[in-house]
């Protein structure tokens, strides 16, 4: 057996209970995942300082993750929910390489045209090379959960962030500049798809590996909705962000990065109740075993919002000692300076648990096939974040960035409740699933 063989061995061992290790692998991925992506921004401020801190703030968690969503072409819960095996996953795989290369494209042709010093400007383009990598090992990682192998998804996640994160900041504490540490993260993600994801793959049995790129103009007319909808989805959320670059300085952007990590918490709160269950929905809906459905839909959706409206609890409550205890940790330079944004701090933490509750029920109606009512919300609110977000910012700075998010969350959220329910309805009246 060769050390490949071995390797991709002790990856896929499971032991006796294997829902378990889905539970817990899924976790564990989803943690170290979102934990890397709500303190990286914040070392960055602490180990290079406040400018530093900023640019990689908006090419890590902006438009390295918008160009991220290009990359991954927003077929991750289609992937997941095609039971049917209507597209095998080789055809996913050369799609997936088309979509990349559009990615980086896209970040580029941005840079270009954008304005920033040529120092800002590289490092943001290895941001999006790294993100654009992590949208590559997301085709493996949702065929695993397609087979069935959830924990090998969590695996991925958890290894792959550990080591580009920790060679990352390596690098960042011994020569305290940003574009070597983005340069050696690139590298070490690159690393990671070939050690956890590649070499899994090709050892698991029985995915199908054939396609071919005539698949992909098939596949891309199934999901072309769906990504155009992530797409403006992560507009939305981002919006403010955007805004605060294009109008406020890159510390700015830095400090509101900080008083919006905890919008990744409730994130992956929400993550850890609504990924293991949707196959479960899916399952239930193509089999029409509608009062099954219904009762899952009306569990998760009071798990969420109860965990959301804890989290604006704890927010008012503890919000003011958390963030001073984060200016200390930053150094005396930062004194002051995110205690004041407390209020907007709340106002951040309400609207994520908006998102969250809206990310519910778009899963919903993709399990649904309702691409256009899912396009349909997301296009009507585009217009809005696009007026109402650089007017917020504009006038009221960090303050006005987080009442934009708060709106769009909230009127975004309604939008998936009612559009997911009213299609249940109607789905269920039509006996059909697609439409």
């Amino acid at each position: 057996m060769s050390l490949a063989d071995r390797w991709a061995g002790l990856l896929m061992r499971t032991g006796p209970d294997r829902e378990k290790q889905n539970i817990i692998w899924n976790m564990t991925g989803s943690f170290c995942y979102a934990f890397a992506s709500m303190v990286l921004a914040f070392l960055v401020m602490r180990i290079a300082g406040e400018e530093e801190g900023g640019v990689f703030a908006f090419g890590y968690s902006t438009l390295g993750q918008q160009m991220f969503i290009v990359a991954y072409f927003g077929l991750r819960p289609f992937q997941i929910t095609d039971g049917a095996g209507e597209y095998r996953f080789g055809d996913y795989l050369r799609h997936r390489y088309l979509t990349c290369g559009l990615a980086l494209a896209a970040g580029a042709c941005w840079l270009l045209f954008c304005g920033y010093r040529a120092e800002k400007a590289a490092a943001v383009f290895l941001l999006v090379c790294y993100k654009v990598i992590d949208g590559f090992a997301d085709v493996y990682e949702s065929e695993f959960q397609r087979s069935g192998n959830l924990h090998l998804t969590g695996k991925s996640n958890t290894f792959r962030t550990i080591l580009s994160v920790s060679v990352f900041l390596t690098v960042l504490l011994a020569c305290r500049r940003l574009i070597p540490a983005c340069a050696a993260a690139v590298a070490a993600q690159a690393a990671g798809v070939l050690l956890f994801d590649v070499t899994v793959m090709k050892r698991l049995s029985p995915v199908d590996t054939g396609g071919d790129f005539c698949r992909a103009a098939s596949l891309t007319r199934a999901g072309v909705l769906l990504f155009v909808s992530v797409f403006l989805d992560f507009y939305i959320f981002s919006a403010a962000k955007y805004a605060i670059d294009a109008h406020m300085d890159d510390a700015s952007s830095g400090y509101f990065n900080i008083i919006f990590m905890p919008t990744s918490v409730i994130n992956l709160a929400a993550g850890f109740v609504i990924r293991p269950v949707l196959t479960y929905l899916t399952d239930y809906w193509t089999g029409k075993d509608y009062p099954s459905f219904d009762r899952m839909l009306r569990r998760i959706s009071a798990l969420v919002a109860g965990l959301s409206l804890l989290a604006v609890c704890l927010a008012w409550g503890l919000g003011r000692p958390v963030l001073g205890i984060m200016e200390e940790i930053l150094g005396p330079s930062y004194a002051g300076g995110l205690v004041r944004y407390h209020m907007p701090f709340v106002v951040v933490v309400a609207g994520g648990g908006f998102y969250a509750i809206l990310n519910l029920y778009y899963y919903v109606l993709v399990i649904l096939r309702r691409q256009k009512v899912i396009f349909g919300i997301y296009a009507a609110l585009t217009l809005l974040a696009a007026a109402l977000a650089p007017a917020l910012v504009k006038r009221a700075g960090l303050f006005g960035a987080a009442w934009a998010y708060l709106i769009l969350m909230a009127v975004m959220a309604a939008g998936f409740v009612a559009g997911g329910l009213l299609a249940c309805i109607r789905g269920k009246n039509s006996k059909e699933v697609c439409g």
